[in-house]
């Protein structure tokens, strides 16, 4: 049983290899592949969302990585292919996306929000603080006064 487990193991250990996505390129000289590094890093994988292309191992990040290569042969310029992938897969491919009219919340919606909840506290914090200092229900009218100050008086000790 013990030589079925380790087996089995050592089996599992040498398949795992096999199931790692590597690509190997060949690029013309550093700065094309410094070039391709940079992009696939930039760039967001349209299925993990929170991955890059570089780390993804997704089958559609794989493709993007491809054509990234495929079109820094054919010595299109960054701004070419960011531009590609954008018209393909729109401004989420992006980690920084421009400012324009599409996404105008993006950028300014989390400071908006956080410029409501202030106003929000602000409003509680100076209702309570009114409630407070203004006049409460536990005080007395003129006429309440002078009608406890003659019971005080008139009871006998």
């Amino acid at each position: 049983m013990n030589r079925y487990l380790c087996a089995l193991l050592i089996g599992l250990t040498l398949s795992a290899g096999a199931f790692a996505a590597i690509d190997t390129y060949e690029f013309r000289d550093e700065t094309e592949r410094q070039r391709y590094r940079t992009l696939t890093e930039e760039l967001r994988c349209p299925k993990c969302q929170n991955q890059n292309i570089a780390d993804s191992n997704s089958p559609i990040a794989m493709d993007l990585r491809q054509e990234i290569f495929r079109m820094l042969e054919e010595q299109k310029s960054d701004e070419q292919i960011v531009d590609y992938l954008v018209a393909r897969y729109g401004d989420f491919v992006r980690y920084k996306p421009p400012v324009n009219a599409k996404t105008l919340i993006l950028w300014y919606g989390p400071f908006v929000l956080l410029a409501i909840g202030f106003g929000t506290v602000a409003m509680i914090l100076l209702r309570r603080r009114r409630r407070v200092d203004g006049p409460t229900s536990n005080t007395l009218s003129e006429a309440e006064r002078e009608r406890l100050a003659t019971l005080l008086d008139n009871k006998d000790p």
